[in-house]
């Protein structure tokens, strides 16, 4: 089992950059494929980014290609989400989740969640 603690979410401007940070804890995230998801109120829960265990394979939704980025440090059990050019429907409360496989899987699948941290883009 693993426990999943997102931080980095904060207020910024339009065009600015933020890195959000899941940490793990119980269990080697190298094991799992992470996930980050993204929600807005009255809207379904909607993936961003997945980067796959072993090889370490990346995917992004279409609206964040070329400026999100998805790695891990497995020194410090954490994966990250780099987010740069942030547009104002970026804003959304984001979560990384687990799940025990090599590949990226389908948002029902993943096993384990985090808390949330809440990006605002705003001027």
């Amino acid at each position: 089992q693993v426990q999943l603690v997102e931080s980095g979410g904060g207020l910024v401007q339009p065009g600015g950059s933020l890195r959000l940070s899941c940490v793990g804890s119980g269990s080697s995230l190298d094991n799992y494929a992470i996930g980050w998801f993204r929600q807005v109120p009255g809207k379904e829960r909607e993936g961003v980014s997945c980067i796959s265990s072993g090889d370490d394979t990346t995917y992004y939704v279409d609206g964040v290609k070329g400026r999100f980025t998805i790695s891990r440090d497995n020194a410090k059990n954490t994966v990250y989400l780099q987010m740069n050019s942030l547009k104002p429907e970026d804003a959304a409360v984001y979560y990384c989740a687990a799940v025990r496989s090599y590949y990226c899987s389908t948002i029902d699948l993943y096993e384990y969640w985090g808390q949330g941290t809440q990006v605002t883009v705003s001027s």
